[in-house]
């Protein structure tokens, strides 16, 4: 009968199979290479969480402040992250169906643009034509710094 490996538990004998582990005696006891690979279960497993749950609380009862809540419900919370997901998808699937259409792999602000007027909520403030720089700004810091100079002498 040939010698067997004593099974000390782990991730190769929980799954009823023996896994033989080679020895090698190469320099300093390292593998000889193209033996690297995974040999059992992973340890790190990255779990998937729903990104929805980003949405905190205190977010949720921020928006609400905006809208002219006073008072929430515990029950609230959960029903507004469905909400918010909801229309999230919705507008997203027409911005990817506009990138999409353009050949584009990465999203503008054109493409959000014309989702949101697509679905009927227009939104106002980014429109390339319709965009205005802010006026005065570089003309009111010379002022200031003008005035600040007259008041030193």
């Amino acid at each position: 009968m040939p010698p067997t490996i004593p099974s000390r538990g782990g991730p190769s004998s929980a799954r009823g199979k023996a896994v033989e582990k080679k020895r090698f005696s190469g320099v300093g006891g390292k593998a000889p290479m193209g033996t690297g690979g995974k040999v059992g279960a992973k340890r790190h497993r990255k779990i998937m969480k729903d990104c929805i749950k980003g949405i905190t609380k205190p977010a949720i009862r921020r928006l609400a402040r905006r809208g002219g809540v006073k008072r929430i419900s515990a029950m609230i919370y959960e029903d507004a992250r469905h909400a918010l997901k909801a229309r999230l998808e919705m507008i997203l699937r027409d911005v990817v169906t506009y990138t999409e259409y353009r050949g584009a792999k990465t999203v503008t602000v054109n493409d959000v643009i014309f989702a949101l007027r697509r679905i009927g909520r227009p939104i106002y403030g980014f429109d390339p034509e319709t965009y205005s720089a802010p006026k005065g700004g570089e003309k009111r810091k010379a002022i200031t710094r003008e005035s600040q100079n007259m008041d030193e002498d």
